[in-house]
């Protein structure tokens, strides 16, 4: 029997069906408590895991709570919210020669854990596709803008990795625990859902790393421009120091000064001028200053 409950917002009945199948107290408010940190938890008549479910929102990735309990011949699952989370399970069952349908109500809870860490795939996959479109964008014009969107992707890659770190011991402790729910022949696919959370968790660390990777270099790139701004500054103020004090030399009221009366004296001073603006634009050049 597999017994669905999407939705956690008629407690009354949860907890008749609690009373009905002998469930712990415990687990009933474990249920109810949509912020437990992912576990299994093994009970005199079954076993309780609880872990999240991701999904991929229009702003970010946002996570649901689903727990198992895996009775001798029943399985129960309880959904945060009324999604068809477990459609594609639903598909499989109805066809009565599949595997689902020969094995017992633990081949069932795995299917139904595949069926959630399947959807983690997705999820990394499409944090993959943003990394790689913000450091594109990093690389061709670093703005603001993105700063935003880096921060947005750490806060997902940790909220993630605060739900999926710990389902490696969940995952290990069903795969080779020694409880008798579980059959030697459903422990194999078990152990390959280890294989796969491991594998998520490798995408996440790097995730992590990229991302510190990815605000070094706004940071950088940032500088990088900054630098390039008071550069060419920089060289226009020093091309004017020397205008200037020839400018300013030649700007004094005093009477008795030399060359204000010679003909040629403005003609010579914007020849000088330009001689040693282009000079010193020359040797900039030679130091290969810009």
């Amino acid at each position: 029997t597999w017994i669905q409950f999407r939705g956690l917002h008629q407690p009354e009945i949860l907890e008749a069906v609690g009373v009905h199948y002998g469930l712990h107290p415990l687990m009933l408010e474990d249920i109810l408590n949509t912020g437990q940190r992912p576990k299994t938890e093994a009970y005199e008549n079954c076993l309780f895991t609880v872990l999240k479910s991701f999904r991929e929102g229009e702003r970010e990735v946002w996570g649901e709570q689903v727990s198992i309990v895996l009775g001798a011949n029943f399985v129960m699952s309880f959904q945060e919210s009324g999604g068809a989370l477990f459609e594609s399970v639903v598909v499989r069952l109805e066809n009565k020669l599949g595997r689902l349908r020969r094995m017992g109500s633990d081949y069932l809870a795995y299917a139904l854990l595949d069926t959630i860490i399947d959807h983690y795939f997705e999820v990394v996959d499409l944090l993959a596709d943003e990394i790689e479109g913000i450091e594109e964008q990093l690389v061709e014009r670093p703005e603001t803008a993105i700063l935003a969107a880096i921060y947005q992707i750490k806060r997902e890659i940790l909220y993630l990795r605060k739900n999926i770190f710990p389902l490696r011991d969940v995952t290990l402790r069903l795969g080779k625990g020694d409880s008798p729910l579980i059959h030697e022949n459903s422990r194999f696919y078990l152990r390959d859902l280890y294989d796969h959370v491991i594998q998520i968790n490798d995408a996440i660390e790097t995730f992590r790393e990229t991302a510190t990777s990815l605000l070094e270099l706004y940071h950088t790139s940032v500088s990088n421009r900054m630098n390039e701004v008071m550069k060419v500054l920089t060289i226009i103020s020093t091309l004017f120091i020397p205008l200037s004090f020839l400018a300013g030399v030649y700007g004094m009221n005093f009477k008795y000064m030399p060359e204000l009366d010679f003909r040629w004296s403005y003609g010579i001073f914007w020849a000088v001028i330009a001689a040693a603006a282009a000079g010193m634009i020359l040797f900039f050049r030679r130091k290969k200053w810009f």
